[in-house]
């Protein structure tokens, strides 16, 4: 493992790492890293530039892009920084619609904080929504390469994905393929962490899963993390983090839920924790219903919001599955 000796088109080493060195400190203070340090040393060994060779940066009109072979040297300098900002960076656009990015390191270092890979492993991680390869690059420095999958719908995010990481000094498995079907051949795995929003939870991940494995997901602006009984049950609590990512896309992708909410506050509606109630109810539970919720249970944060899978069914709920707050997702 580690990181391959300078490529020939590489920037200045010692600016990338003082960049790199100053995103790292940036994410330590923030406490991204409190519950498992590791991570720190894998967020400074594995160079995010590589990754994004070149992103797009919104002009309020459009997108510019900047990359790493630009002819001028302040953009080039610009295109560096801008890597190791702690920021999403999009990475894909596609008339006018983001397809990919590269997301907040940040949140990516507090994602992999709750993956819970720090005791008892080695741990098999299965990946969804490949991205630019970054986040599998981090687990597989942690890891092991062979420890880790990467999956994605589109071709060419893939193999972009795995020309950076291997540029990086990685091999993990990347596979072109529905996320949303797992990936049954390189099952079974101890953690599944994705990337990308879902609109519920795949089954075939439970199949997928050894019992005690830990799922984490974005879903309604929140990140669910579930624990797996067996191929029918799991159940889990959302975190306190936000979190906004690029939708699922396959064949179990997010579905568009009409929404009427002309006439609720405009003060409830700006708060982000009564948007992120909204989502989550959206299709199964009137909107003027969750707000009467939201109100009657004094604006309840994300921690007591949680999600059961049992049999053919799935809920969510508020502070006690069999309690009186539950709808289908």
């Amino acid at each position: 493992m580690g990181v391959h000796a300078q490529l020939r088109d590489e920037p200045d080493p010692a600016l990338a790492a003082e960049a790199r060195g100053a995103l790292v400190r940036e994410i330590a203070a923030g406490g991204a890293f409190d519950g498992d340090p590791g991570w720190r040393a894998a967020f400074m060994a594995v160079p995010r530039h590589l990754f994004v060779p070149y992103y797009y940066v919104s002009t309020g009109g459009g997108y510019e892009r900047l990359w790493g072979e630009d002819p001028d040297p302040a953009r080039r300098e610009r295109w560096l920084r801008g890597a190791y900002a702690d920021a999403p960076l999009a990475t894909r656009v596609r008339d006018g619609e983001l397809v990919s990015s590269s997301s907040q390191p940040s949140l990516m270092a507090r994602m992999l904080v709750e993956l819970q890979v720090g005791e008892g492993g080695p741990y098999d991680v299965l990946e969804v929504g490949a991205g630019t390869g970054y986040n599998a690059g981090l687990l597989a420095h942690r890891l092991g390469d062979a420890h880790v999958t990467t999956v994605d719908l589109d071709p060419e995010i893939t193999e972009s994905a795995r020309r950076h990481l291997a540029a990086a000094g990685h091999r993990p498995a990347v596979v072109t393929g529905d996320g949303a079907a797992g990936c049954a051949h390189r099952a079974p795995y101890d953690r599944i962490i994705a990337t990308c929003t879902l609109n519920s939870l795949p089954r075939p991940w439970l199949a997928q899963c050894r019992p005690g494995a830990r799922i984490l997901a974005p879903l309604a602006t929140g990140l669910i993390a579930l624990t797996v009984t067996d191929a029918e049950h799991a159940e889990g609590r959302f975190l306190h983090t936000p979190a906004y990512f690029v939708p699922l896309r396959g064949g179990s992708g997010p579905v568009p839920r009409e929404q009427h909410i002309g006439g609720l506050p405009r003060r409830a509606l700006q708060n982000e924790l009564f948007r992120f109630l909204l989502d989550l109810t959206a299709g199964t539970l009137d909107p003027y219903e969750a707000l009467a919720l939201w109100q009657r249970e004094r604006r309840p944060v994300r921690e007591r919001f949680g999600v059961t899978v049992s049999g053919e069914y799935t809920w969510a709920w508020l502070d006690d599955p069999e309690g009186p707050y539950a709808w289908p997702l």
